[in-house]
């Protein structure tokens, strides 16, 4: 990897660490769905970026990171899926309730 790309890596976790701490916060404050789907959401974002970290690194070859039937493969794109489904429906999910009566 190139120097760009580690630091767009580095630049990607600082900005998911955020979210993934917004969203505690608003989690502690407030027990709702809302707030559950935006943590675990933002959880699942926080576990592909650890995924690509932890690829870049070489630090577990058994998950096969590089190789497409890889388990590291399914964590990876698994965990992205979910987290940009869950983090923006519970998003939605908390603009609708706060606007009804």
């Amino acid at each position: 990897m190139s120097r760009h790309e580690y630091t767009a890596l580095l630049g990607i976790a600082m900005l998911t660490g955020v979210l993934f701490a917004g969203s505690v916060v608003l989690f502690s404050r407030r027990k709702s769905m809302s707030a559950l789907l935006q943590l675990v959401g933002s959880g699942c974002l926080v576990l592909a970026v650890i995924t690509h970290i932890t690829a870049t690194l070489h630090l577990f070859p058994w998950m096969q990171r590089g190789l497409e039937r890889g388990v590291g493969h399914y964590v990876d794109y698994g965990s992205a899926a979910l987290g940009l489904i869950l983090f923006p429906l519970g998003y939605l999910y908390h603009a609708i309730a706060k606007q009804s009566p």
